[in-house]
């Protein structure tokens, strides 16, 4: 599995030549209403195991929480489910509001 910060992160949704990455945010429904990354998509961390079926194992994941604990594990069940191409944002949203996004409501 892969580590990203938010710089990196935000330049790679920059490069055109590229698809985008799922954005997987593993937030509470209630985290992901207060501030989300735009594009993102939210599926709690625990209804991943009954809705892992939903997601593409070779595609390019980008897993997300709020500080990178959660996406971390999201993102190690999901590889030992199969997925191939996972990577972990560090930071989460909470650094991602200060490094790239400071109009992001933080919490």
């Amino acid at each position: 599995m892969n580590q990203i910060t938010p710089a990196q992160l935000a330049e790679r949704l920059k490069d055109q030549a590229r698809p985008a990455p799922l954005l997987l945010d593993v937030r509470e429904p209630w985290e992901f209403e207060l501030c989300a990354i735009a594009g993102a998509r939210n599926i709690p961390m625990g209804s991943i195991p009954m809705r892992q079926q939903e997601l593409e194992p070779d595609a390019e994941i980008v897993v997300i929480c709020h500080h990178g604990a959660r996406s971390m594990q999201v993102a190690m069940f999901l590889e030992r489910a199969g997925f191939s191409d996972l990577t972990n944002l560090t930071g989460g949203v909470d650094l991602w509001a200060t490094q790239v996004d400071p109009t992001m409501a933080r919490y």
